[in-house]
């Protein structure tokens, strides 16, 4: 479950809050001034995050350097081409006759 909290009651309940994060596997979003600037997450949640942040920046690394080579009007041309074409409603398979 997630739920919100502010600074304030967190800084009073943080073994608490803790406690609900690890055993629980509850999220806790901090909030200040009423908007939320942080999260209370358990261990294993946070390191899948890092490894998808890791493999994302990865991906687009080998993506950039592929693409190196195209001027900046030639990726933008493909990327609206890539839009047009995933924006298309879905061909209907034909029936076999």
């Amino acid at each position: 479950m997630i739920r919100e909290a502010p600074a304030v009651k967190v800084r009073q309940n943080l073994g608490e809050m803790l406690n609900e994060v690890q055993y629980k596997r509850d999220s806790v979003v901090i909030l200040k001034d009423g908007k939320p600037v942080a999260a209370l997450v358990d261990i294993g949640l946070f390191e899948r995050i890092q490894a998808m942040e890791a493999r994302f920046t990865e991906l687009t690394n080998k993506i950039r350097a592929a693409f190196a080579h195209l001027s900046d009007d030639e990726l933008d041309s493909l990327i609206d081409e890539a839009v047009e074409y995933a924006r298309r409603p879905p061909r209907k398979a034909r029936k076999p006759k």
